[in-house]
């Protein structure tokens, strides 16, 4: 009775941590594309594959692991598991993801896609089809980007516009977060590739038929090597995701190149604006300082200057002309120093002792230069 009441508390235990275990809604392929779906728990699942709980872990990160003759993929909300005879995809209701499940996948591990691991085992074709699935997605997701973010750095760009749309500035703003978080995603699903490439060990183990079926293994040492063709496999989609980042880099660089030009152009509606300023209040001068003429002939001071019809008109001129002759004078000085020098002046006879011949010839040179010609050829020349 003592034992029975010692081990009863770890038995309620148990089965209260086996209850609120996590239910995988699971969807298993093997490799004719048959399809069938289940629920299971963790523990039971875990347990019939070989596995241990830390492998089925939620996740959303990028990995590529094996264990116990299975391979563990992580595509962030992807996860899978593979083995030599079927596929398990774990928690597969997702929308896009459920799309990808039912039109393509099942075709593709039947042989009617377009993969071309056909010829390997089932492993190099489940491995295969979730990288270009990913790959896909990723590449999607730039070409939706592209034509949105070229359509709003034209409309920004466009030197007449004197001030920038805050409309479009957000749209760049949103999809520039939107390019760094793609880039992000494409940087970690290429190192994931790179840190499986440098450990030929992992290599070796993601062949899991090499290690299974007896045949296999001889053909493999016979003149296929399999840990070849998965290196090969594995660095087609490092090479595509580089060729996706340095897309995703040079419209990178695009939006920096245009937010230059877009501040350039500010700054130049800026200075105009500036300079025309500057020219209405030399102007407001020149006109005030002319104008203490007229202050002065309003004073209630008699003098003989009044009673003349013709003094109105000749002090007017004056005011005018005076004024005048001050604003172009400031305008003047404005332009000498404003305005980019000028460049400096060639003589004629240093033009006439260059004539087009000469000028040939010394592109010649600097060709043959570039193709690798030695200085003394060239200074013969």
């Amino acid at each position: 009775a003592g034992k029975f009441y010692q081990h009863a508390p770890t038995e309620t235990s148990q089965a209260t941590l086996a209850s609120v275990s996590p239910v995988f809604a699971v969807m298993k392929f093997d490799k004719e594309g048959n399809t069938t779906y289940f629920e299971k728990k963790k523990t039971e699942l875990y347990q019939e594959l070989g596995l241990q709980a830390r492998d089925l872990r939620f996740q959303h990160v990028m990995s590529i692991a094996t264990r116990n003759n299975r391979i563990i993929m992580r595509m962030e909300f992807l996860k899978a598991v593979i083995t030599p005879e079927f596929l398990l995809i774990l928690d597969y209701r997702n929308l896009s993801l459920e799309h990808w499940l039912l039109n393509e996948l099942a075709s593709q591990l039947a042989g009617e896609g377009q993969l071309v691991t056909y010829s390997l085992p089932f492993e190099f074709r489940a491995i295969e089809a979730i990288l270009q699935y990913w790959i896909s997605k990723l590449q999607g997701r730039l070409n939706t980007l592209q034509p949105q973010i070229l359509e709003t750095l034209e409309a920004l760009v466009d030197p007449k516009l004197l001030s920038v749309d805050r409309s479009k500035l957000h749209i760049l703003l949103q999809n520039g977060k939107s390019l760094s978080e793609l880039e992000t995603d494409v940087k970690v699903f290429k190192e994931t590739i790179l840190e499986i490439l440098d450990e030929e060990e992992v290599i070796e183990e993601l062949c899991l038929s090499k290690w299974t079926d007896p045949q296999v293994f001889e053909e493999s040492t016979s003149g296929i090597d399999h840990a070849e063709e998965m290196e090969l496999l594995l660095e087609n989609y490092y090479r595509q995701a580089e060729d996706l980042l340095n897309e995703a880099r040079e419209l990178r660089v695009l939006i920096d190149d245009s937010e230059s030009i877009i501040f350039i152009n500010l700054d130049s509606h800026r200075n105009v604006m500036m300079r025309l300023n500057l020219q209405l209040t030399m102007g407001t001068f020149s006109v005030s300082l002319f104008g203490l003429i007229g202050v002065a002939f309003g004073m209630n001071l008699e003098s003989s200057l009044e009673e003349d019809p013709r003094i109105f008109w000749f002090m007017t001129g004056i005011m005018f002309l005076g004024s005048g002759l001050i604003w172009r004078r400031l305008l003047s000085f404005l332009g000498r120093h404003l305005d980019p020098p000028l460049p400096p002046h060639v003589p004629a006879v240093l033009k006439k002792s260059q004539p087009a011949t000469g000028r040939v010839e010394i592109k010649t040179s600097l060709k043959g230069e570039t193709f690798g010609l030695s200085r003394n050829t060239l200074t013969n020349q």
